[in-house]
């Protein structure tokens, strides 16, 4: 089973791509809007999400460890199988 988390934007295409081939494949993931979340817990979030990609761009995907920026699905699939 591998440890996946996905911060995304509730209006980006590739984000939205991206938790479908997650979905496609079968596998759990956490999932967090972060243009949904308001206040500090906002604040917090964009302040993780730049320490794992410092373009604060959407999808950045954290699996087993690895980020992915972007909805790369060839990283991805390295990194699922």
């Amino acid at each position: 089973m591998h440890n996946i988390k996905l911060y995304g934007l509730s209006t980006c295409i590739h984000c939205k791509n991206a938790m479908q081939y997650l979905n496609e494949k079968g596998v759990e993931y956490d999932k967090t809007m972060v243009d949904l979340l308001d206040g500090d817990e906002y604040d917090h979030m964009i302040e993780e999400v730049r320490k794992l990609n410092p373009a604060l761009s959407f999808p950045t995907i954290v699996i087993d460890g690895e980020t992915v920026v972007g909805f790369n699905k060839e990283k991805m699939e390295k990194l699922l199988d």
